[in-house]
């Protein structure tokens, strides 16, 4: 009976023995070199331009662009009247001519960067090219008298003399379009005619700036004599104003300094934001009384010297203080200022309308902000405390006096664009989601409705243009096309009465269009996430006028690339759709089985999916590659571009609402691909994301098994109130005496710290004065007294992007996905796929 019983002992032993090594060779290697591959410096050598960037002229509808691939960069200009595509210039030719003039060498695939200025009724280009001869540093600062306090002692004077400081020569060139050479217009650097703080009137009569939280003047001689010497001791300024003082003054600011560059700057002149009048007799100008509002700090420890604070003001959810914002107007010829009438009592926020820059001006060096409105009117928003009332105004510049146009109220929070006016100032045209649904409404211009232009199940998005003479809005949409995603974006025409509804760049795909000022032609780039992008020339009717542009990517496909795949699946509710992509391994084996790992970002204001080609830092497939099958999808609750009830269906539980789909999702894939694991399925995200990789951990613990959660709002109570009371909600509550408070309670991630059962990375720098490093150390806090184990990390001196350490956070984060997925630990002191990517000295 013993030796039975041993017997059998032993075969269960073998067994097991058996089964684990089936388990394990099922599991995948990590494949670090694979992911290596795909980093970013080396994306850049291999993937160039995707999209055509129109860069739109001001004389006809022509633009130029640069596109480059794997045989190097070229410049075209683009006809669209004509229907012409020629290349800017000859590459082997224009390098010649530069080596001629620079000594230089260059060749047709090795061009300098160039930055293209239009001259000469836009017949010319010019451009600067730095070579490599030194020259003597010319120092136009020098004074230009003579110096009368020569030494007596010669030769004493010559001994002392310094060695002249040296630079790189500069070539100031022109080329005339067609031509064949290059002229040479100086050897002078670039001009910085235009300082950081300098807000130059549009008849540049007037220079603004604000010095010591106060509003300060020069004309235009002195001013250009701080374009040459900012310490010129015979420029006149004069003081405006006179009330300004921190947290309550006229421009400045001192967002991102520290104690030590705060006191360094603060008497040194600063720029000062507003709006123009079109005559350049009035700036307007937004102040806000933020004293009250209580200081945040973050703390650089890696500083140059001592550790540096940082000091700010900022509005946590339910907080009583607020800003109190005015609307100031300063008329430029008597330098009187007058106040918009504004209920200041309140609780509101103000937004001023200003005009739309033409595309043709964007590579304009001078572009004063205007107010919308040509005639002496100010359009502004104000939206109350709880985001639920927002009022279209305007006001009379001269006066003060305000009028309410247009009421916009709802339940959850109304969302607001920009508004359209035109027609001699006569219409307006108005974006809201009053129907459940984004559309464009027309006004008169007093505030009453003419029609609604766009109506349906489909989400209206941006402003694009309108013809006045044909009475037609172009504008960009989702949804319209049912059988499509309806996150893929299209341009459309429509009548503004409502009729004659046209999409002008049909296709299954998702586009990004870049549309003339003359409304006549537009740049179509479209693609989806596995395909490759094209770029093409469309008309204002939608037909193709020429085929601009493929992408190459033969360098990247050359490297075993393959194209992710969107898929389409159930939210929890069964019902709605949610759209997604799954990203695999390159080598991937249909045999083995993957964990699966969700990449999150809860918006609502956007969601994390991508419905273009693209190569950016932060490719999923290239974690896919160590060895997971990663996905991206949506949430009820997220992305804007769908209904208002889908984007609104977190509203009042922000930190739940999207985690069902999340799992259901997951559950789904694994039904339908025997590769997926669904017993290992990971999670991360970063700043809303790393907030809900942490809920989900906590909420779902016996699903979600790993997480690395980076600079997640874990305590929105913590977090601006702007986002969270938008999107979760505050109420207003009046007592028996009228008196307003705001209310705010929100589900935290360190009230259920006591749930982790798996493993989880918590990550933050500890500069972040966006999602502040407290709100992480805050669900540390929570685990460490729940007795339970984590990993925490923090970045020094780095911003909620992590900055100049995104490359070893990649690492950090495929090593713990390896370490507890895949069973590999990387053991080794060094981040070896970084060191090998290092040159050696």
């Amino acid at each position: 009976m013993i030796k039975k019983m041993a017997l059998l002992l032993l075969f269960a032993v073998c067994t097991t023995v058996t089964f684990a090594q089936e388990e394990t060779s099922n599991v995948p290697t990590p494949n670090y070199r694979q992911a290596a591959k795909f980093s970013p410096d080396n994306l850049k050598k291999i993937v160039h331009s995707t999209t055509v960037r129109p860069n739109w002229l001001k004389k006809g509808n022509r633009f130029w662009y640069q596109y480059k691939t794997t045989e190097g960069a070229n410049f075209y200009l683009v006809d669209a009247d004509r229907g012409t595509k020629t290349k800017l210039f000859d590459n082997a030719k224009m390098a010649q001519w530069l080596t001629l003039i620079t000594k230089d060498p260059y060749d047709a695939k090795h061009l300098p960067r160039f930055n293209f200025k239009f001259v000469k009724n836009e017949t010319a280009i010019r451009f600067r090219v730095t070579s490599k001869e030194k020259v003597d540093v010319v120092d136009d600062k020098k004074d230009d008298k003579k110096n009368d306090t020569i030494s007596k002692d010669s030769t004493k004077a010559k001994s002392a003399k310094k060695a002249p400081k040296k630079e790189n020569k500069v070539y100031y060139l022109e080329y005339k379009l067609g031509g064949n050479g290059l002229t040479v217009i100086n050897n002078k650097k670039e001009d910085e005619n235009k300082k950081r703080w300098a807000n130059i009137a549009p008849d540049s009569s007037i220079v603004l700036f604000s010095k010591q939280h106060n509003l300060y003047w020069m004309d235009k001689a002195n001013y250009l004599k701080a374009v040459k010497d900012e310490k010129d001791s015979t420029i006149v300024e004069h003081q405006w104003t006179k009330d300004g003082v921190e947290n309550y003054g006229y421009g400045g600011g001192s967002w991102g300094e520290n104690n030590e560059t705060k006191e360094e700057n603060k008497d040194k002149r600063k720029g000062i934001r507003g709006y123009w009048s079109h005559d350049s007799k009035k700036f307007v100008y937004q102040r806000s009384d933020s004293r009250d509002l209580k200081d945040l700090w973050v703390i650089n420890s890696v500083a140059k010297k001592r550790p540096t604070l940082e000091t700010y003001k900022y509005h946590m959810p339910g907080e009583k203080e607020f800003s109190k914002p005015e609307i100031l107007v300063f008329d430029i010829p008597s330098k009187e200022k007058r106040a918009v009438k504004l209920d200041t009592t309140i609780q509101q926020s103000i937004d001023i309308y200003s005009a739309p820059t033409k595309k043709m001006n964007f590579s304009d060096d001078f572009r004063p902000s205007l107010l919308l409105s040509k005639k002496g009117k100010i359009y502004f928003s104000s939206t109350s405390r709880d985001r639920k009332k927002v009022h279209i105004n305007v006001a009379d510049i001269n006066t003060g006096e305000v009028k309410t146009l247009i009421k916009e109220e709802l339940n959850t929070y109304v969302e607001a664009k920009d508004i359209v006016l035109f027609n001699n100032e006569q219409e307006i045209i108005q974006w809201s989601e009053r129907d459940g649904w984004a559309h464009f409404y027309l006004y008169d211009a007093n505030g009453n409705l003419k029609n609604q232009i766009t109506k349906g199940s489909y989400h209206s998005n941006s402003f694009v243009g309108v013809n006045e003479k044909e009475r037609t809005l172009f504008f960009t949409a989702n949804g319209v096309t049912k059988e499509q995603d309806p996150y893929y974006e299209h341009l459309f025409k429509i009548n503004l009465n409502g009729t004659g509804l046209k999409n002008l760049n049909k296709g299954d795909y998702n586009t990004s269009t870049s549309m003339a000022d003359s409304n006549r032609f537009f740049v179509n780039n479209y693609s989806r996430v596995n395909t490759v992008p094209k770029s093409e020339l469309r008309s204002s009717n939608g037909n193709v006028v020429l085929k601009l542009e493929e992408a190459d990517l033969s360098a990247l496909m050359s490297t075993g690339y393959k194209f992710p795949e969107p898929f389409k699946v159930k939210a929890d509710d069964g019902i709605t759709d949610l759209y997604g992509v799954m990203y695999k391994p390159f080598d991937f084996d249909e045999t083995k089985s993957y964990p699966l790992i969700e990449y999150v970002y809860p918006g609502p204001q956007t969601e994390a999916v991508n419905k273009s080609f693209s190569v950016s830092m932060n490719r999923l497939d290239r974690l896919a590659q160590v060895g997971f099958v990663v996905v991206t999808l949506g949430n009820r609750g997220g992305h804007p571009n769908r209904s208002k009830w889908y984007h609104n269906y977190g509203y009042g539980n922000l930190r739940d609402y999207g985690l069902a789909d999340k799992k259901y999702v997951a559950e789904q894939l694994a039904d339908k691909h025997n590769f997926i694991d669904i017993s290992k399925v990971g999670i991360f995200g970063h700043s809303g994301g790393g907030f809900m990789s942490t809920a989900a951990m906590l909420v779902y613990p016996d699903f979600f098994k790993v997480a690395v959660s980076s600079a997640g709002n874990h305590d929105n109570s913590m977090y601006n109130s702007w986002w969270s009371e938008t999107h979760h909600g505050v109420e207003e509550v009046k007592d028996a005496n009228g008196v307003i408070t705001y209310k705010y309670d929100i589900d935290k991630n360190q009230t259920l710290a006591a749930n982790l059962k798996g493993k989880l990375m918590l990550v933050t720098g500890d500069v972040d004065n966006n999602v502040h490093p407290g709100a992480t150390i805050r669900m540390a806090n929570a685990l460490i007294k729940a007795n339970k184990r984590f990993d925490f990390m923090i970045m020094p001196g780095q911003r909620h992007g992590f900055g100049s350490m995104t490359e070893y956070f990649f690492w950090l984060k495929a090593d713990y996905f390896s370490k507890h997925f895949l069973g590999v630990e990387a053991t080794n002191v060094d981040m070896l796929e970084m060191n090998r990517a290092k040159p050696k000295h």
